[in-house]
């Protein structure tokens, strides 16, 4: 990706994330919100500085699949997928800091964050695949290009060979509804593009 110039710093969470329930959106929200009040930030964060956290999920009928913890559980998720439309479903939250505290701990020591202003929302994309046939499953098992992704496929990579038809926001399937998140950053007062206060 290319760099736009907004300074950052990942930080870890601390969240469960949780897959159980038939609506989806409720979940992916849920995991976002879970994962922004988990993180552990170490001194240093201005007050007024954002915190973004997302949990993104593929869901078919009522399955809703995470990331595949092997070959055959990927290539399950696969056929679940073959000659259907889902739904790529991004719960994104984004916080704002208060004017930060005095440090009770050790300087560099995480502490849980709290925030001024907050808000969740939710993006979800519909995504057609082809009907595959057993080999192409194999095949791309075979390429890894399903590790560490929800659904066990990436369409950004060789997974785009087998999705003619999207409707909704491309960047959500990829792993970041961009549309949104410039909208949520402007409901808080600041635009993205121009990196200014509004």
């Amino acid at each position: 990706m290319r760099d736009v110039g907004i300074p950052f710093t990942v930080a870890s969470s601390d969240a469960q994330e949780v897959l159980d329930g038939r609506d989806h959106q409720a979940i992916a929200e849920q995991n976002a919100e879970a994962k922004l009040l988990g993180v552990a930030l170490a001194d240093g964060p201005p007050g007024g500085a954002f915190v973004l956290a997302t949990d993104t999920i593929v869901a078919v009928d009522d399955w809703v699949l995470g990331k595949a913890s092997d070959e055959s559980e990927a290539a399950a998720m696969l056929r679940s997928l073959s000659g259907r439309t889902h739904q790529v479903v991004s719960g994104v939250a984004l916080g704002r800091l208060v004017p930060q505290l005095p440090a009770n701990g050790p300087e560099g020591a995480s502490r849980m964050p709290q925030f001024s202003q907050s808000l969740i929302r939710c993006a979800v994309t519909d995504v057609t695949f082809d009907a595959l046939e057993e080999e192409d499953i194999q095949a791309y098992v075979a390429s890894g290009d399903w590790r560490g992704k929800a659904g066990a496929y990436a369409i950004q990579g060789l997974a785009g060979i087998y999705s003619p038809r999207i409707h909704g926001e491309y960047s959500n399937v990829v792993g970041l509804p961009l549309h949104l998140l410039a909208s949520m950053f402007r409901t808080m007062g600041f635009d993205l593009v121009r990196r200014q206060w509004l």
